[in-house]
């Protein structure tokens, strides 16, 4: 499953319908008292309420084709079911007078209504017109948080849909989620067979009085605090930079960033990367980091990669299957001198992230008001194995994809590298005013390692064994 932007993704032609949610006649908000996670609760702060394309560099979402007939009665009664079992798609934020408040709605609170748009029709009319909606009424300060979008294609048997949402009430994982999720309750309402029940769909503001616990608990002296503490020391408490740097080709400004989207190994060859690293005893979570630190060093001559990585930080497994933004950050720094090879990066990479991992469930928004960071991330990298997900080759057939919004900032630089059942795949942005080149031989580099050390693993020569006399297996 690729992370793209919804540019890359040709939506045949077809019928728009627009789905979203509103209170029915005679209900209201009722004040809920559970708290704001620390990353949503800045986010809010953060938010620019003037904008008048809110949605704008911040809304994600998931798009993918539906394998059965486009039934409008079921489609509206799929959104509601949807909304009806994430209560985090039935949350928003109001201001108070001690900060942002939240306020809940019940699910029979809840009506559907569509929208449809018959003249947007065509593929590139489709995109367009989608990705300026989106922008336009995706917002952190106005309910719904959600809008869900529908092509019904002549002369087949089935329809695209795309979901789109504001960061506040969604994450990477859940983004993945949707696909499976959707399908399944789509399937139930058309056959008429009861909703698929599961205890994993815990509230996102459940998972905040968890957080806000563990935030209330962190102290200038503790471990993950140190861990940033000492991160952000190295470099007079700036966050790190992508090396090498990247000089700018023109004025760009205010133009979207530049998005790649590129498969870059096959299974057969990731696999074999993946079963060599274990043979030295390590995750493929290092030994991709272990490439990226590697390759990063060698062309900027810096013996040190620096990084943010995302950690998922749902805590418990009934939050497994939740909408909702379970996210923290934690930094990653490993040492690559000069001469290292790709078995030292292992080495330096597992060491790293096991030092980081004391930061993985520490909400880093609190850790940062302990030692008054005033920068922001502008350099972050996250792995995801989707494989471990159920039904991910389905998603494959389902033509889904991952989406996030066009980014203009100037400076940020992100990487996601996704393995899939296909193979590895980096999806990355960056500013418009890069050469795209400086980053390409970056990501060539990487690939290089990775299959180098793949071939050379599964070309070395199977060790003799020696044959000792009176001796034998137990």
């Amino acid at each position: 499953m690729e992370y793209t932007i919804l540019s890359h993704f040709d939506i045949r032609p077809g019928t728009l319908t627009l789905w979203s949610a509103v209170r029915a006649p005679g209900t209201e908000w009722k004040v809920d008292e559970r708290p704001l996670t620390c990353v949503h609760e800045k986010y809010h702060r953060d938010f620019d309420a003037t904008d008048p394309r809110p949605g704008r560099g911040r809304w994600i979402g998931t798009i993918f084709e539906m394998d059965a007939p486009f039934d409008a009665r079921a489609v509206r009664d799929l959104v509601w079911a949807w909304h009806a079992r994430h209560e985090g798609l039935r949350t928003t934020v109001a201001a108070a007078d001690c900060g942002a408040g939240r306020l809940t709605c019940d699910a029979l609170d809840v009506d559907i209504v569509h929208e449809r748009i018959p003249e947007v029709s065509a593929s590139a009319e489709l995109n367009d017109y989608l990705r300026e909606m989106l922008e336009e009424r995706l917002s952190p300060l106005v309910w719904p948080h959600v809008v869900i979008a529908t092509v019904e294609h002549r002369d087949t048997g089935n329809f695209t849909v795309l979901v789109g949402a504001d960061h506040s009430v969604m994450d990477a994982y859940s983004q993945v989620l949707i696909v499976t999720e959707l399908r399944a309750l789509y399937r139930a309402l058309l056959d008429g067979t009861s909703l698929p029940h599961s205890d994993t769909f815990a509230s996102p503001a459940d998972y905040a009085l968890v957080e806000r616990q563990a935030a209330a608990a962190l102290t200038a002296e503790c471990t993950p605090t140190e861990v940033w503490r000492n991160f952000l020391s190295a470099s007079d408490g700036r966050f790190p930079r992508f090396a090498p740097p990247v000089a700018a080709v023109e004025d760009t400004a205010e133009q979207p960033q530049t998005s790649v989207s590129r498969w870059l190994l096959t299974d057969p060859e990731i696999a074999a990367t993946e079963e060599a690293a274990a043979a030295l005893g390590h995750r493929p979570t290092t030994a991709i980091f272990a490439a990226l630190a590697l390759a990063s060093c060698r062309l900027s001559g810096k013996p040190e990669f620096r990084t943010i990585m995302p950690v998922a930080t749902r805590p418990h497994k009934r939050w497994a299957e939740s909408m909702g933004w379970f996210v923290n950050i934690v930094p990653l720094a490993i040492p690559v001198p000069g001469g290292a090879n790709y078995q030292d990066a292992l080495v330096a990479t597992d060491g790293a992230l096991r030092h980081a991992k004391a930061a993985t469930l520490a909400p880093a928004e609190r850790i940062f008001e302990l030692l008054d960071v005033r920068d922001r991330p502008r350099f972050a990298v996250s792995y995801v194995d989707i494989r471990r997900l159920p039904d991910n080759e389905l998603i494959t057939r389902l033509r889904g994809r991952a989406l996030r919004a066009d980014s203009y900032s100037s400076d940020e630089v992100y990487f996601w590298v996704v393995r899939a059942a296909e193979g590895l795949n980096i999806s990355a942005r960056f500013p418009a005013a890069y050469s795209p080149a400086v980053l390409q031989r970056f990501i060539d580099e990487f690939t290089a390692i990775l299959r180098e050390f793949g071939e050379a693993a599964t070309a070395a020569p199977e060790p003799m064994l020696a044959v000792v006399a009176g001796q034998g297996a137990a």
